[in-house]
């Protein structure tokens, strides 16, 4: 594939790769929130006995990056697929989160602290 790789024609690869096994007809939305979250919980699982420092410390380790590219990748091919069937335009999502975020916790108040909003 040549050119810049944008989330649309990532979903459309991802929607193609899908139609061509024809997979459509189990990824209900409920199973694909399911599955969203077994990645996650996947990637979370690469932490498991492990202090937050060792592991942090071995992010640059080839073995444990390549894994948390794995299951990221796979956290991400399930949120385009939900984003797809639910007509959610994930950068416009994401970009107004950030803009809602940033009104909950004004820089003045939230630099520093781990407090929710509703706290500050």
């Amino acid at each position: 594939m040549s050119g810049e790789i944008t989330l649309q024609n990532l979903t459309e690869r991802l929607i193609a790769f899908r139609d061509e096994r024809d997979w459509r007809q189990f990824h209900s939305l409920k199973d694909l929130i399911v599955s969203l979250n077994l990645e996650a919980a996947e990637l979370l699982e690469l932490t498991q006995w492990k202090g937050e420092k060792d592991f942090e410390a071995s992010a640059n380790d080839e073995s444990v990056k390549a894994g948390v590219s794995e299951e990221c990748a796979d956290v991400l091919l399930y949120l385009l697929l939900i984003a797809e069937r639910c007509g959610i335009d994930l950068l416009a999502a994401a970009s107004e989160k950030i803009e809602r975020n940033a009104q909950k916790y004004p820089v003045e108040k939230a630099r520093g602290s781990a407090r929710k909003y509703t706290e500050l």
